[in-house]
């Protein structure tokens, strides 16, 4: 059902296709900078499908990008195409969250993908903050990769997830550790593409992570972290929003974007 030649063509891979953790690597770092993070359909009222054809329609055929149901979703189908044994995982996100904040719905998928006995946690479906490498699925290491060091710890039985972001250990998400079948996204998916309180109703979120750089837009906030440590925060106008969507985070910007465009570039930058 999945045609890897197109979706190798999409990211830019040409490896082998078979199930090794070299493989997972090279498509890993590949998926983020070539399949943009964004919730453009949600602000649009037009919903989010799971339905394989449709993901397929709009992140391969459209080259459109999506968010993590979307992104890991494909990746799933596409590693277990490959050869690779692989189950969804849900988390509950933890990423900007003040301290002492209530528990958030589990409304983030990830996926664990064994190789050679050897559970590894993917993820290119965390926008701004996306792994661009698997890692081991194991507490207590920290893991290097090509954008920062992260880290697993335990918390009742569950792993915490932490990133290092300018010389502090920030939480991401907690994950589960049991897997999920594919319709125990749907309720999530719901929920996150239309609760007034899910950040995704509320704001513009677009995301693509390069070998260079990470690129994160929150409404009409550029925000660029250099892989030399630089950071650059950008206030974007209406005709500056529509030439990054296009230029930094390769979308195929459509007329009926204008309206939701507008609303972006007149926030004002929390």
């Amino acid at each position: 059902m999945t045609d890897l030649s197109a979706y190798f063509a999409r990211i830019g891979y040409a490896g082998p296709m078979t199930p090794t953790l070299e493989a997972l690597r090279a498509i890993h770092a590949l998926h983020p900078a070539h399949i943009t993070f964004e919730n453009i359909d949600v602000l649009l009222g037009r919903g989010v499908s799971l339905e394989p054809d449709a993901v397929w329609a709009k992140l391969i055929t459209a080259r459109r990008g999506g968010y993590c149901y979307e992104q890991n979703g494909l990746l799933k189908r596409v590693l277990i195409a490959m050869g690779f044994t692989v189950e969804g995982l849900i988390a509950r996100v933890r990423w900007q969250a003040p301290p002492g904040a209530p528990d958030r719905p589990r409304s983030h998928m990830a996926l664990r993908v064994i190789i050679d006995g050897q559970p590894w946690l993917a993820d290119v479906g965390f926008g701004g903050c996306v792994l661009t490498a698997p890692i081991r699925l194991e507490t207590g290491i920290v893991q290097p990769t090509p954008h920062g060091n992260v880290r697993l710890g335990d918390e009742a039985g569950e792993y915490l997830m932490e990133a290092e972001l300018e010389g502090a250990w920030t939480p991401l998400y907690v994950l589960s550790p049991h897997a999920q079948n594919d319709v125990d996204y749907q309720l999530a998916n719901w929920w996150t593409s239309t609760h007034p309180t899910s950040r995704f109703t509320q704001h513009l979120s677009v995301a693509r992570t390069t070998p260079k750089a990470r690129y994160a837009l929150l409404d009409n906030r550029l925000t660029v972290r250099h892989a030399d440590g630089r950071v650059e925060r950008h206030d974007l106008r209406p005709g500056e929003l529509t030439e990054a969507l296009e230029v930094v985070f390769k979308l195929p910007v459509d007329p009926t974007w204008k309206p939701l465009i507008e609303r972006a570039a007149a926030k004002v930058p929390a």
